[in-house]
């Protein structure tokens, strides 16, 4: 259990540019990166025996020990405004619990967040929050202050103490999640912050990774699978020092007729299910893999997965960032694209906004929309949270909105990639080394 501290002492413990600037204190607190082989042989083997989504189902339990719950219904929530809008229905209608758990909380759009949630506190709804302490290390600390006078229950995920810097400080909490009265969660890539409301940017305009627009994209789910997602909200609490906290329910009642997995990763526990269950399926695919991902750098496992899949003739297509917030991330994605292209991987980059997104759909049947990027960081650092709908319905929705997507990206060319300058080659080689801390 880590002791709590207050946002604004963490904040006046550790100057931005120490907790920003020395890499060695990255090496401390690192995970293993999980091994899927076995998963994917053990998956391999029942490929003929069983239908797709029963065999896609079977496995994905099987990796994570969290069964698939049927009776839900999912709505996509394709940018950021619309899943403000849901945020803020959802909050305002709620009768008894709010949970809320955010990468990222920011003094922009966290305001608008915390006037809702405070509102429904005054009316003795129970609200609890969790935040990250490195992906809200700009938001004034006034702002936590404020809710915790007005009765919110907040908790600092990992404070920016001393302490943290020869600990865990790479050990990130980067989920996104909305529970209300246990009958509604809202869950994908979009943090509470400014840059979703901004609009997309014809090409020929400059974009700044910081200020946006951001693509994003996030799910709401109602049902019995719901219980599961605050179940993963509980646990963190619990773990990381939050005030009592009542379990959360063990039903609920059936809303419509998609099975829902509720993937919670975590390097605490070596629990990177996420990262497994992607391979498992990939590996499974038999006629479409079509991912989207913000951050695009590869583990060994993953880039095989992806080309071995091309080649035996399975339609890979990859969504990808034109500009990030990491451009060493973005020149180490650089570096397999030569590999992947050459292996029939197709490849689009975002251009009119910054692709923050994390989706991926698979044959039409099995999709998921979470936290987890393509990048070491969500496979062996990051506490992730996902969202795995089995259905083809709920796949058609997610087939049309990356087509959409990739209608307006700009297609990678392998002739033209292959005559790119030897100083952006170097620039991806060097990137490459460090990509396991990026």
């Amino acid at each position: 259990m880590r002791q709590r501290t207050s946002a604004s002492a963490s904040r006046a413990s550790v100057p931005r540019w120490i907790a920003a600037a020395l890499p060695a204190w990255l090496l401390q607190g690192c995970a293993g990166l999980p091994q899927a082989d076995q998963d994917i042989r053990i998956a391999l083997r029942g490929a003929d025996s069983e239908t797709r989504l029963q065999l896609l189902r079977q496995q994905g339990s099987r990796i994570t020990g969290v069964p698939f719950v049927n009776g839900n219904e999912v709505e996509l929530l394709r940018d950021g405004p619309a899943t403000y809008r849901a945020m803020e229905a959802a909050i305002d209608s709620a009768q008894r619990r709010i949970d809320m758990e955010s990468y990222l909380f920011d003094g922009a759009e966290g305001p608008v967040i915390a006037d809702h949630l405070l509102a429904r506190r005054a009316r003795g709804v129970e609200v609890h929050l969790v935040y990250d302490a490195w992906g809200s290390m700009d938001t004034p600390a006034a702002l936590f202050d404020r809710l915790r006078q007005g009765g919110v229950h907040v908790l600092e995920f990992n404070p920016l103490t001393s302490a943290a810097l020869v600990g865990d400080l790479n050990h990130r909490d980067h989920r996104k999640l909305l529970v209300v009265d246990s009958a509604l969660a809202i869950t994908g890539g979009i943090n509470i912050s400014e840059t979703y409301r901004h609009k997309r940017r014809p090409l020929a305009e400059p974009l700044e990774p910081d200020t946006g627009p951001w693509r994003d994209t996030d799910v709401r789910i109602r049902g019995p699978a719901v219980a599961e997602f605050e179940a993963l909200f509980v646990s963190t609490w619990r773990e990381h020092g939050g005030d009592a906290i009542a379990d959360a329910p063990t039903s609920a009642q059936r809303a419509g007729e998609l099975m829902v997995e509720a993937i919670g990763s975590s390097p605490e526990h070596d629990q990177q299910y996420m990262y497994r269950s992607l391979l498992v399926a990939i590996s499974l695919a038999r006629r479409s893999v079509h991912l989207t991902t913000g951050f695009f750098a590869p583990t060994p496992e993953l880039d095989r997965a992806l080309r071995a899949a091309a080649r035996r003739g399975v339609d890979v297509a990859l969504l990808l960032p034109g500009t990030s917030t990491s451009p060493a991330t973005l020149a180490a994605g650089h570096s397999f694209y030569e590999d992947l292209l050459e292996s029939g991987v197709r490849i689009y980059e975002c251009r009119d906004a910054v692709l923050h997104a994390k989706t991926a759909v698979i044959d039409g049947e099995w999709s998921t929309v979470g936290s987890s990027n393509l990048d070491w960081r969500s496979a062996a650092l990051n506490n992730e949270i996902n969202a795995v709908v089995l259905g083809r319905r709920f796949g058609a929705a997610m087939e049309a909105m990356f087509r959409a997507d990739i209608a307006a990206a700009q297609p990678i060319d392998r002739t033209q990639w292959s005559q790119r300058p030897l100083s952006s080659r170097l620039h991806e080689k060097l990137s490459l080394l460090l990509q396991y801390y990026l």
